[in-house]
């Protein structure tokens, strides 16, 4: 995987292939290390499960026409799942104010 690491880039990306599946974790770079509350809902967003290139929307559209699971956190990165067909924004839930959302091709 390349790194576009740009002040202009702010989407970590990291790529998980086990057997035949592709898991796409990505997550806009400001979230990494925060922990969202809302209700009873506690989500951390680890920079050990999110973080490994620093990319861009491109970059992350790119890896996310070949993924098979999707783990999406917010604003950004959510929205380039929606961009490429893979989340319908009507099962995107809000968690303190940012989208996450999860995808699985059955």
């Amino acid at each position: 995987m390349e790194d576009t690491n740009s002040l202009a880039n702010k989407i970590y990306i990291k790529v998980y292939t086990v057997s035949n599946e592709i898991l796409v974790a990505a997550c806009d770079a400001e979230l990494v290390g925060k922990t969202l509350r809302e209700g009873d809902i506690e989500f951390h967003v680890s920079k050990e499960f999110y973080a490994d290139v620093l990319g861009d929307e491109e970059l992350l559209k790119k890896h996310l026409m070949q993924a098979t699971i999707a783990n999406l956190v917010g604003h950004k990165a959510v929205k380039c799942g929606i961009d490429v067909g893979i989340i319908d924004e009507e099962n995107v839930l809000i968690i303190e104010g940012v989208p996450h959302a999860q995808f699985a091709l059955l």
